[in-house]
């Protein structure tokens, strides 16, 4: 089973949704960085559980505990260890879940993979192990700030109500402003009373969540098994629930021409000779979403993510147990309606940790 991401900025994860605590071990954090304790526990309560009306009301504080490399508010360079409790548990509303197998969960593949589970609030599975990579991307988004560099990404469909497909038509800095982390305040009204009406019914909804970036420099990805957008997809494909990835134009882009899509080059103001390094170009138009032939151009990156309904259903479900035996069961316990809201910062911490990985690889190979 395979717990660590990245390659020179890493991060492996232990822990279970219903055992003593979730964590990790980060690896590669340049020395020297500021750890600011009170932005990475903000980012750890967007992530966390009874947070507004439309999530699971599971209350959990998510006190982060970093364990080593930091010294006088620093890093060291050494790796840094971290912890965060588990404190709010009801492992018997899972009870019913020991023998069966619930439809479009792991519960069937990881008995026939391992042949043990942990059933309670999916053990391994269960998406409350992205604390651990909201810790890891906290602290790759404390590097990035000092690189210019930000990640910031949004709720930009629930169901049928979708935002339009252009970033820069909103105002970002209004995400936090509403439940649903949606930049646009009537869209967000509307996703938040479809959230709720789902609820209602026991049923769950799954949307698109969309991520920028900015300030990305020219270079960063692999040819050729390690491309940039490659990077990006598997570490969003990673995420619980998630069933799509696309940047740039995406799918839409393929009823397009290429005279319609290809990004023009536009002449950089100062010439390579009156400075001492190339002026990076720019494009007139970013259907390649900030990414070339696998690399970083320096513009915008934009990419969306595709998250299904949630699997458990607070209703009736048909299914079959450990013997083959057909049944009915209701699931128990405190689930999300939609996991988009607290998805945002996991999707953020995932794409921060894969840009300063791949900045740190371009440095040791750059000549």
């Amino acid at each position: 089973m395979r717990n660590t991401f990245g390659t020179l900025f890493t991060l492996t994860t232990f822990g279970e949704s219903h055992g003593p605590a979730v964590g990790g071990v980060i690896d590669g954090m340049p020395a020297g960085i500021e750890i600011d304790m009170d932005f990475i526990q903000h980012e750890l309560d967007r992530r966390r559980p009874g947070q507004s009306h439309i999530t699971t009301s599971r209350q959990e504080a998510d006190r982060v505990e970093l364990l080593s490399g930091v010294f006088e508010g620093r890093s060291t360079g050494a790796p840094i260890g971290f912890v965060v409790h588990n404190e709010n548990q009801h492992s018997k509303d899972y009870d019913n879940l020991r023998t069966l197998f619930r439809p479009s969960h792991a519960d069937y593949t990881y008995y026939n993979k391992y042949g043990v589970r942990d059933h309670r609030g999916g053990g391994r599975t269960s998406a409350r192990i992205t604390i651990s990579r909201c810790v890891g991307g906290a602290l790759a988004k404390l590097v990035l700030r000092q690189l210019g560099i930000s990640v910031q990404a949004y709720t930009s469909q629930v169901g049928t109500i979708a935002l339009d497909r252009d970033y820069q038509r909103y105002d970002l800095s209004l995400i936090e402003q509403n439940a649903v982390r949606c930049p646009d305040a009537e869209k967000a009204r509307q996703m938040e009373e479809l959230i709720a009406q789902v609820k209602a019914e026991g049923d769950t909804i799954g949307g698109v969540i969309t991520c920028v970036v900015k300030g990305c420099p020219v270079g960063l990805g692999e040819p050729e098994f390690d491309k940039l957008h490659a990077r990006l997809g598997a570490a969003m494909l990673s995420i619980n629930a998630v069933k799509g990835f696309e940047y740039g134009e995406g799918f839409l882009g393929v009823a397009s021409r290429g005279s319609e899509q290809n990004d023009i080059f536009v002449a950089p103001e100062q010439s390579a000779a009156e400075n001492d390094s190339p002026t990076p170009l720019a494009t007139r138009s970013n259907h390649s979403g900030g990414i070339q032939g696998g690399v970083s151009n320096g513009q915008d990156i934009y990419f969306r993510v595709a998250f299904k309904p949630v699997a458990t259903l607070l209703r009736p479900q048909e299914t079959v147990d450990a013997e083959g035996h057909a049944l009915t069961y209701t699931a128990q316990g405190r689930h999300d309606p939609c996991v988009l809201p607290r998805a945002v910062p996991v999707v953020e911490a995932m794409a921060a940790m894969v840009i300063l990985d791949s900045f740190l690889v371009n440095r040791t190979v750059k000549v």
